[in-house]
Protein backbone atom coordinates (compact mmCIF):
# COMPACT_ATOMS: atom_id res chain seq x y z
CA UNK A 1 0.00 0.00 0.00
CA UNK A 2 1.31 3.39 -0.69
CA UNK A 3 2.07 6.02 1.74
CA UNK A 4 -0.17 8.54 2.19
CA UNK A 5 2.46 10.81 4.73
CA UNK A 6 5.84 11.63 5.00
CA UNK A 7 7.14 11.69 9.22
CA UNK A 8 10.57 13.28 8.76
CA UNK A 9 11.32 13.75 12.63
CA UNK A 10 8.70 16.13 14.44
CA UNK A 11 7.97 17.69 10.79
CA UNK A 12 4.98 15.90 8.83
CA UNK A 13 4.19 16.43 4.81
CA UNK A 14 0.69 15.36 4.10
CA UNK A 15 2.03 13.63 0.79
CA UNK A 16 5.69 11.38 0.43
CA UNK A 17 6.39 13.80 -2.31
CA UNK A 18 9.76 15.89 -2.20
CA UNK A 19 10.57 19.05 -4.61
CA UNK A 20 14.23 18.07 -5.38
CA UNK A 21 16.36 21.09 -5.32
CA UNK A 22 17.37 22.54 -8.74
CA UNK A 23 19.43 25.53 -9.67
CA UNK A 24 17.74 28.39 -11.03
CA UNK A 25 14.31 26.30 -10.65
CA UNK A 26 13.03 25.71 -7.20
CA UNK A 27 13.12 29.46 -6.18
CA UNK A 28 10.08 30.84 -4.06
CA UNK A 29 7.98 31.75 -7.21
CA UNK A 30 8.68 27.78 -8.51
CA UNK A 31 7.91 26.26 -5.04
CA UNK A 32 4.75 27.99 -4.13
CA UNK A 33 3.19 27.78 -7.91
CA UNK A 34 4.03 23.83 -7.17
CA UNK A 35 2.60 24.05 -3.66
CA UNK A 36 -0.55 25.21 -5.23
CA UNK A 37 -1.04 21.64 -7.26
CA UNK A 38 -0.73 19.82 -4.46
CA UNK A 39 0.86 18.60 -0.90
CA UNK A 40 4.17 18.13 -0.61
CA UNK A 41 7.71 19.37 0.51
CA UNK A 42 9.65 22.00 -1.48
CA UNK A 43 12.61 22.41 -0.85
CA UNK A 44 14.90 25.96 -2.03
CA UNK A 45 17.95 25.76 -4.21
CA UNK A 46 20.69 24.74 -2.43
CA UNK A 47 22.64 26.98 -0.66
CA UNK A 48 26.79 26.40 0.66
CA UNK A 49 27.04 26.35 4.30
CA UNK A 50 30.25 28.93 3.70
CA UNK A 51 28.69 30.77 2.03
CA UNK A 52 25.49 31.11 4.87
CA UNK A 53 28.23 31.95 7.61
CA UNK A 54 30.27 34.44 5.63
CA UNK A 55 26.88 36.37 5.16
CA UNK A 56 26.90 35.71 1.10
CA UNK A 57 24.96 38.20 -0.41
CA UNK A 58 23.58 35.60 -3.09
CA UNK A 59 23.37 33.23 -0.19
CA UNK A 60 21.04 35.02 1.53
CA UNK A 61 18.87 35.67 -1.13
CA UNK A 62 18.40 32.70 -1.79
CA UNK A 63 16.68 32.17 1.89
CA UNK A 64 12.99 33.56 0.31
CA UNK A 65 9.75 31.72 1.52
CA UNK A 66 6.65 32.99 0.86
CA UNK A 67 4.07 33.82 3.22
CA UNK A 68 2.25 31.02 3.29
CA UNK A 69 5.09 28.43 3.33
CA UNK A 70 4.32 26.02 5.78
CA UNK A 71 7.07 24.10 5.88
CA UNK A 72 10.73 25.90 5.37
CA UNK A 73 13.19 23.51 3.83
CA UNK A 74 16.75 24.32 2.72
CA UNK A 75 19.10 21.79 1.27
CA UNK A 76 22.92 22.52 2.22
CA UNK A 77 26.18 21.98 0.65
CA UNK A 78 29.48 21.60 2.68
CA UNK A 79 32.33 19.63 2.95
CA UNK A 80 33.62 20.94 6.63
CA UNK A 81 32.08 19.61 9.66
CA UNK A 82 32.29 23.05 12.05
CA UNK A 83 30.95 24.99 8.75
CA UNK A 84 28.11 22.76 8.45
CA UNK A 85 27.03 22.94 12.12
CA UNK A 86 27.22 26.48 12.03
CA UNK A 87 25.17 26.94 8.81
CA UNK A 88 22.77 24.97 10.31
CA UNK A 89 22.51 26.59 13.57
CA UNK A 90 21.98 29.98 10.77
CA UNK A 91 19.32 28.46 9.23
CA UNK A 92 17.28 27.37 12.60
CA UNK A 93 18.22 30.23 14.68
CA UNK A 94 18.11 33.11 12.07
CA UNK A 95 15.76 31.77 9.13
CA UNK A 96 13.54 29.75 11.06
CA UNK A 97 13.46 26.64 8.67
CA UNK A 98 12.10 23.38 9.31
CA UNK A 99 14.41 21.13 7.68
CA UNK A 100 17.80 20.71 6.22
CA UNK A 101 18.83 18.90 3.68
CA UNK A 102 22.61 17.81 3.04
CA UNK A 103 24.02 16.81 -0.27
CA UNK A 104 26.09 14.81 -1.55
CA UNK A 105 24.71 13.68 -4.89
CA UNK A 106 25.93 16.43 -6.82
CA UNK A 107 27.94 15.08 -9.96
CA UNK A 108 29.42 18.86 -11.01
CA UNK A 109 32.96 18.46 -11.63
CA UNK A 110 33.45 22.02 -10.17
CA UNK A 111 32.21 19.92 -7.11
CA UNK A 112 34.15 16.60 -7.08
CA UNK A 113 37.17 17.56 -8.23
CA UNK A 114 37.89 18.94 -4.83
CA UNK A 115 35.72 16.26 -2.72
CA UNK A 116 32.77 17.50 -3.01
CA UNK A 117 29.26 16.14 -3.51
CA UNK A 118 28.86 12.91 -4.64
CA UNK A 119 32.63 12.25 -4.20
CA UNK A 120 31.96 13.15 -0.23
CA UNK A 121 30.34 10.03 0.68
CA UNK A 122 33.93 7.64 0.06
CA UNK A 123 35.31 9.35 2.77
CA UNK A 124 33.10 7.80 5.70
CA UNK A 125 35.00 9.17 8.35
CA UNK A 126 34.21 12.85 7.08
CA UNK A 127 30.76 12.09 5.67
CA UNK A 128 29.74 10.99 9.61
CA UNK A 129 31.48 13.79 11.22
CA UNK A 130 29.53 16.20 8.88
CA UNK A 131 26.03 14.54 9.63
CA UNK A 132 26.87 14.27 13.40
CA UNK A 133 27.36 18.12 13.22
CA UNK A 134 24.64 18.72 11.36
CA UNK A 135 22.22 17.05 13.33
CA UNK A 136 23.46 18.29 16.82
CA UNK A 137 23.26 22.28 15.50
CA UNK A 138 19.63 21.19 14.66
CA UNK A 139 18.56 19.10 17.42
CA UNK A 140 17.93 22.35 19.94
CA UNK A 141 14.78 23.54 17.62
CA UNK A 142 13.86 20.00 16.92
CA UNK A 143 14.47 20.47 12.91
CA UNK A 144 15.25 17.14 11.21
CA UNK A 145 17.61 16.55 9.05
CA UNK A 146 18.09 14.46 6.03
CA UNK A 147 20.64 13.63 3.25
CA UNK A 148 20.52 13.26 -0.23
CA UNK A 149 23.09 11.26 -1.98
CA UNK A 150 23.89 9.11 -5.39
CA UNK A 151 24.44 5.29 -5.66
CA UNK A 152 28.19 6.09 -5.82
CA UNK A 153 31.25 7.72 -7.84
CA UNK A 154 30.77 4.66 -10.29
CA UNK A 155 29.80 1.38 -10.61
CA UNK A 156 32.98 0.18 -9.15
CA UNK A 157 33.06 2.62 -6.48
CA UNK A 158 29.71 2.43 -4.60
CA UNK A 159 28.84 4.02 -1.53
CA UNK A 160 24.76 3.95 -1.22
CA UNK A 161 24.70 1.37 1.97
CA UNK A 162 27.35 2.74 4.05
CA UNK A 163 26.16 5.96 3.67
CA UNK A 164 23.04 5.06 4.30
CA UNK A 165 23.88 3.32 7.72
CA UNK A 166 26.14 6.06 8.86
CA UNK A 167 23.41 8.76 8.39
CA UNK A 168 21.37 6.46 10.32
CA UNK A 169 23.88 6.65 13.14
CA UNK A 170 24.57 10.17 13.17
CA UNK A 171 20.32 10.92 13.73
CA UNK A 172 19.21 11.81 10.01
CA UNK A 173 15.61 11.23 9.92
CA UNK A 174 15.78 10.11 6.66
CA UNK A 175 18.05 9.50 3.66
CA UNK A 176 16.83 10.23 -0.44
CA UNK A 177 19.03 7.97 -2.56
CA UNK A 178 19.51 9.16 -6.62
CA UNK A 179 19.17 5.90 -8.23
CA UNK A 180 22.22 6.81 -10.39
CA UNK A 181 26.24 7.08 -10.01
CA UNK A 182 27.75 10.20 -10.69
CA UNK A 183 29.55 8.96 -13.53
CA UNK A 184 25.96 8.85 -15.46
CA UNK A 185 25.55 12.13 -14.38
CA UNK A 186 21.58 11.94 -15.75
CA UNK A 187 22.02 9.49 -18.45
CA UNK A 188 20.57 5.66 -18.99
CA UNK A 189 17.90 4.76 -16.29
CA UNK A 190 17.64 5.03 -12.89
CA UNK A 191 18.52 1.66 -10.64
CA UNK A 192 15.17 1.35 -8.39
CA UNK A 193 16.93 -2.14 -7.32
CA UNK A 194 19.35 0.03 -4.96
CA UNK A 195 16.86 2.11 -3.70
CA UNK A 196 15.04 -1.62 -2.31
CA UNK A 197 18.31 -2.54 -1.26
CA UNK A 198 19.19 0.56 1.15
CA UNK A 199 15.65 0.60 2.11
CA UNK A 200 15.91 -3.22 3.04
CA UNK A 201 19.58 -1.85 5.03
CA UNK A 202 18.31 1.26 7.45
CA UNK A 203 15.52 1.75 9.44
CA UNK A 204 15.57 5.20 9.22
CA UNK A 205 12.95 6.29 5.63
CA UNK A 206 14.23 6.47 2.33
CA UNK A 207 13.38 8.22 -0.25
CA UNK A 208 13.81 7.17 -3.77
CA UNK A 209 14.52 9.24 -6.82
CA UNK A 210 15.53 8.93 -10.63
CA UNK A 211 12.91 8.55 -13.77
CA UNK A 212 9.54 9.84 -12.17
CA UNK A 213 8.20 11.37 -15.31
CA UNK A 214 4.48 10.65 -14.12
CA UNK A 215 2.47 10.13 -11.33
CA UNK A 216 2.40 6.47 -11.97
CA UNK A 217 5.80 6.14 -12.06
CA UNK A 218 6.18 7.51 -8.04
CA UNK A 219 3.15 4.60 -7.51
CA UNK A 220 5.55 2.28 -9.07
CA UNK A 221 8.53 3.07 -7.44
CA UNK A 222 7.30 2.80 -3.84
CA UNK A 223 5.70 -0.71 -4.71
CA UNK A 224 8.88 -2.33 -6.36
CA UNK A 225 11.05 -0.72 -3.69
CA UNK A 226 9.23 -0.17 -0.96
CA UNK A 227 10.55 3.35 -0.18
CA UNK A 228 8.63 6.08 1.90
CA UNK A 229 8.43 8.77 -0.59
CA UNK A 230 9.77 9.88 -3.81
CA UNK A 231 11.88 12.70 -5.06
CA UNK A 232 10.67 14.19 -7.95
CA UNK A 233 13.25 16.77 -10.14
CA UNK A 234 13.21 17.09 -13.47
CA UNK A 235 9.71 15.09 -14.50
CA UNK A 236 8.58 18.59 -13.06
CA UNK A 237 10.03 21.06 -15.36
CA UNK A 238 7.17 22.95 -17.40
CA UNK A 239 5.05 20.67 -15.58
CA UNK A 240 3.84 22.05 -12.23
CA UNK A 241 0.77 20.12 -12.13
CA UNK A 242 2.58 16.76 -11.52
CA UNK A 243 2.33 17.55 -8.31
CA UNK A 244 -1.59 17.65 -8.38
CA UNK A 245 -1.08 14.24 -9.81
CA UNK A 246 0.92 12.83 -7.30
CA UNK A 247 -1.14 13.71 -4.39
CA UNK A 248 -4.26 11.97 -6.54
CA UNK A 249 -2.21 8.84 -7.40
CA UNK A 250 -1.10 8.59 -3.27
CA UNK A 251 -4.36 8.80 -2.30
CA UNK A 252 -5.17 6.27 -4.53
CA UNK A 253 -7.02 8.02 -7.37
CA UNK A 254 -6.16 7.11 -11.23
CA UNK A 255 -5.45 11.14 -12.36
CA UNK A 256 -3.43 12.36 -15.47
CA UNK A 257 -3.56 15.65 -16.04
CA UNK A 258 -4.06 16.84 -20.07
CA UNK A 259 -4.18 20.34 -19.83
CA UNK A 260 -4.67 21.67 -22.96
CA UNK A 261 -2.20 24.83 -24.59
CA UNK A 262 -4.90 27.08 -22.99
CA UNK A 263 -4.65 25.76 -19.82
CA UNK A 264 -0.80 25.48 -19.71
CA UNK A 265 -1.16 29.13 -20.90
CA UNK A 266 -2.96 29.87 -17.46
CA UNK A 267 0.00 27.95 -15.20
CA UNK A 268 2.87 30.07 -17.67
CA UNK A 269 1.11 33.50 -16.73
CA UNK A 270 0.88 32.59 -12.87
CA UNK A 271 4.38 31.41 -13.29
CA UNK A 272 5.48 34.80 -14.94
CA UNK A 273 2.99 36.96 -12.05
CA UNK A 274 5.03 34.60 -8.81
CA UNK A 275 8.54 35.31 -10.03
CA UNK A 276 7.13 39.56 -10.24
CA UNK A 277 6.05 39.58 -7.37
CA UNK A 278 9.43 38.39 -5.82
CA UNK A 279 11.65 40.35 -8.38
CA UNK A 280 9.87 42.61 -9.81
CA UNK A 281 8.01 43.08 -13.37
CA UNK A 282 11.12 43.46 -16.09
CA UNK A 283 13.59 40.59 -13.81
CA UNK A 284 10.54 37.75 -13.27
CA UNK A 285 9.98 37.84 -17.10
CA UNK A 286 13.67 37.47 -18.00
CA UNK A 287 14.14 34.67 -15.14
CA UNK A 288 10.62 33.02 -16.97
CA UNK A 289 12.14 32.84 -20.05
CA UNK A 290 14.19 29.70 -19.26
CA UNK A 291 10.83 27.78 -18.08
CA UNK A 292 9.15 28.66 -21.83
CA UNK A 293 10.57 25.15 -23.98
CA UNK A 294 9.88 23.03 -20.86
CA UNK A 295 6.30 24.50 -20.89
CA UNK A 296 5.72 24.25 -24.62
CA UNK A 297 7.37 20.71 -25.46
CA UNK A 298 5.44 18.79 -27.47
CA UNK A 299 3.07 21.86 -28.39
CA UNK A 300 3.19 23.20 -32.53
CA UNK A 301 3.82 26.45 -30.76
CA UNK A 302 6.07 27.71 -34.21
CA UNK A 303 9.76 28.98 -33.50
CA UNK A 304 8.95 32.78 -33.99
CA UNK A 305 6.75 32.87 -31.27
CA UNK A 306 8.93 30.46 -29.23
CA UNK A 307 11.80 32.43 -29.85
CA UNK A 308 10.26 35.86 -28.72
CA UNK A 309 9.18 34.54 -26.03
CA UNK A 310 12.47 33.76 -24.94
CA UNK A 311 13.24 37.29 -25.00
CA UNK A 312 10.24 38.51 -23.44
CA UNK A 313 10.04 41.14 -20.57
CA UNK A 314 6.91 42.34 -19.58
CA UNK A 315 3.45 40.95 -19.14
CA UNK A 316 2.28 42.75 -21.81
CA UNK A 317 4.67 41.17 -23.89
CA UNK A 318 4.37 37.82 -22.54
CA UNK A 319 0.05 38.28 -22.89
CA UNK A 320 0.60 39.52 -26.64
CA UNK A 321 2.59 36.39 -27.64
CA UNK A 322 0.73 33.62 -25.99
CA UNK A 323 -2.41 34.86 -27.30
CA UNK A 324 -0.54 34.08 -30.82
CA UNK A 325 -1.40 30.36 -29.42
CA UNK A 326 -4.46 27.99 -30.07
CA UNK A 327 -5.56 28.01 -26.67
CA UNK A 328 -7.38 24.57 -27.74
CA UNK A 329 -4.81 22.52 -29.00
CA UNK A 330 -4.75 19.11 -26.60
CA UNK A 331 -1.73 18.25 -24.52
CA UNK A 332 0.76 16.03 -26.59
CA UNK A 333 0.17 12.76 -24.86
CA UNK A 334 3.15 11.57 -26.71
CA UNK A 335 5.34 13.68 -24.40
CA UNK A 336 4.16 11.62 -21.02
CA UNK A 337 6.23 9.53 -19.46
CA UNK A 338 9.39 10.98 -21.30
CA UNK A 339 12.52 12.59 -20.09
CA UNK A 340 12.43 16.02 -19.11
CA UNK A 341 15.99 18.35 -18.96
CA UNK A 342 19.45 17.89 -20.20
CA UNK A 343 20.19 13.86 -20.37
CA UNK A 344 23.61 13.97 -21.12
CA UNK A 345 25.97 11.24 -21.14
CA UNK A 346 28.49 8.86 -18.88
CA UNK A 347 31.67 10.22 -18.52
CA UNK A 348 34.26 10.11 -15.65
CA UNK A 349 34.21 11.67 -12.37
CA UNK A 350 36.76 14.23 -11.98
CA UNK A 351 38.63 13.67 -8.30
CA UNK A 352 41.39 15.14 -6.21
CA UNK A 353 44.10 13.25 -6.87
CA UNK A 354 44.55 9.94 -4.90
CA UNK A 355 40.65 10.31 -3.53
CA UNK A 356 40.46 6.77 -4.34
CA UNK A 357 43.30 5.38 -2.80
CA UNK A 358 41.64 5.37 0.93
CA UNK A 359 38.26 5.40 2.46
CA UNK A 360 39.45 7.83 5.09
CA UNK A 361 40.44 11.82 4.69
CA UNK A 362 44.37 12.56 4.89
CA UNK A 363 44.69 16.27 5.24
CA UNK A 364 42.07 18.34 4.61
CA UNK A 365 40.03 19.67 1.75
CA UNK A 366 40.18 22.29 -0.53
CA UNK A 367 38.16 24.92 1.23
CA UNK A 368 37.29 26.86 -2.14
CA UNK A 369 34.99 23.73 -2.92
CA UNK A 370 32.26 25.38 -1.51
CA UNK A 371 33.02 28.48 -3.47
CA UNK A 372 30.50 30.02 -6.00
CA UNK A 373 28.53 26.40 -5.69
CA UNK A 374 25.03 28.27 -3.95
CA UNK A 375 22.33 27.10 -5.95
CA UNK A 376 24.61 24.30 -8.07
Amino acid sequence: MAPVGLDLGGVHVDGPVVLAPMAGVTNVAFRRLCAEQGAGLYVCEMITSRGLVEGDRISLSMLTFAEGERIRSVQLYGIDPDTVGRAVEILCAEHGVDHVDLNFGCPVPKVTRKGGGAALPWKTGLLGRILTEAVRAAEPYGVPVTMKTRKGIDDDHLTYLEAGRIAQDAGCAAIALHGRTAAQHYSGRADWDSIAELKAAVDIPVLGNGDIWEASDAIAMVEQTGCDGVVVGRGCLGRPWLFRDLAAAFRGETVATLPSLGEVMDVMRRHAQLLGEWLGEERGCIEFRKHVAWYLKGFRAGSRVREQLGRVDSYAALDALLDELDPDEPFPVRELGTPRGRQGSPKKVVLPEGWLDSRELVGALDASAESDVSGG
